[in-house]
Parts: C-alpha cells; structure tokens; sequence
C-alpha cells in the first residue's frame, strides 16, 4: 500500500457534505420537537438516536437494505442518475450524516431549550413567524451549543468507519477515507502509512475538541 492524500481529501469532503445536511436537518426537526408536546416525540427521538447505540455493521446493513438495488429508493436512484449509491463518495456522506446526526441533533436541541419561551412568543406578538423567531432569535441565542453540535457532528463523521466499510466501500481512489485507509494499511502491514493517517485524524480531531473546551470555558 502506498502513501495518498486522496482517504484525507475524501473524509474531509464527506465530513464537510455530511455535516451541512445534518445540521439543517438537526436543525429543522430540534425546533420542531421542542416547539411542541406530542405523543410521538419520544419515539421519534428513540429512533434519532439508534446510531448511537447500533452496531456500526447493523447500520451498514440497514443502509444497503434502504438505499440498495433492490430497495424503491436505490431503484428510483439509479433510475435518475444511471448508477446506483453503493459503493461510492454518496454512500460514505449518507452514513457519516446517520452517525453524526444523534449529536449534532442532542446538541442543537440542548441549545434550543435554553432559550427562554417568553422571548420566542414576544417575536411572535411583533409578527415573527414561527421560521423568522427560529433564524432571527433561537439560533443566535444557541449559537455556542450549535457550534458545538457542529463540531462534533464533523468529527463523528471523520472518524465512521463501520457503515462506511459495508456501505460505501474501501476502494482506493474512491471511496477510500482515513478510517478505511487504516483498516487497510494495518492489514497489509504497512504501519508507517496507518501512522500518518492517524496522527492526522488524531490532529485535526484535537483541534476541533480544543476549540469545543475553550467554548464551554469561555462562556
């Protein structure tokens, strides 16, 4: 095996996809759960977390099931596209957003529940919209705990390797990412190589967690 930068511009492109649908999606359904009491909130919020707690195979294989050839989904897919999601950069995105979701979404949630209900209804009483008071109060006033969410989110996805092995593959110069790039390189023995890649994830993931403390320090 030999030394590439492609699993490290591959996991920061999939990282940084992932975590700008999963936070709009954190977003939308954080406010929309804690707007409101319903019965279906807690069986909602047990499914939001089932990554969590899932084997990382359990949710590749899941994830085949939902997107594969066989599924209306993966056909539906391939039948706009011409190719199908499996084994490629798609699939990696789609399983570090699946990862990653559960904290980014706790986070954004932790973040919205602190902002005080009477502010939300005086922005309402001056017009704002439900969506306006959400842009123009709520997520200012969380913005620490969305960062946080954010980054966390980011460095989740960084680091999947599970679902992204089943799902998406290790093909190198494709879908090959640093987690896989590992697995890969321990396999063949060449150590110096897994070295490399995980002094980077190691690095880039210290300065993320770094900036999350001086955050909650700085507060």
């Amino acid at each position: 095996m030999e030394w590439s930068w492609h699993p490290v511009q591959l996991s920061f492109y999939v990282s940084t996809i992932a975590t700008v649908f999963t936070f709009l999606l954190a977003v939308v359904l954080a406010y929309w759960m804690v707007r409101k009491e319903r019965k279906i909130n807690a069986v909602l919020e047990t499914i939001f977390f089932l990554p969590l707690v899932l084997p990382p195979t359990v949710i590749g294989f899941l994830l085949i099931i939902i997107f594969g050839k066989n599924s209306w989904i993966g056909q539906a897919v391939e039948s706009v596209t011409g190719n199908s999601i499996l084994f490629t950069s798609t699939a990696a995105i789609i399983a570090a957003m699946t990862v990653a979701f559960p904290l980014m979404y706790q986070s954004i949630k932790t973040g919205f529940l602190s902002v005080d209900t009477n502010i939300i209804g005086a922005a309402q009483v001056d017009g704002a919209t439900e969506w306006m008071a959400l842009v123009k109060v709520v997520i200012p006033l969380s913005i620490r705990s969305i960062l946080t969410g954010v980054v966390l989110g980011f460095t989740r996805g960084l680091g999947e390797f599970g679902a992204t092995l089943m799902f998406a593959g290790n093909i190198p110069g494709k879908t090959q990412t640093i987690p896989t790039a590992i697995y890969l390189a321990i396999e063949t023995d060449a150590t110096t190589i897994a070295w490399y890649y995980v002094l980077i994830s190691i690095g880039f993931s210290f300065v993320l967690l770094f900036v999350i403390n001086r955050m909650r320090t700085d507060v």
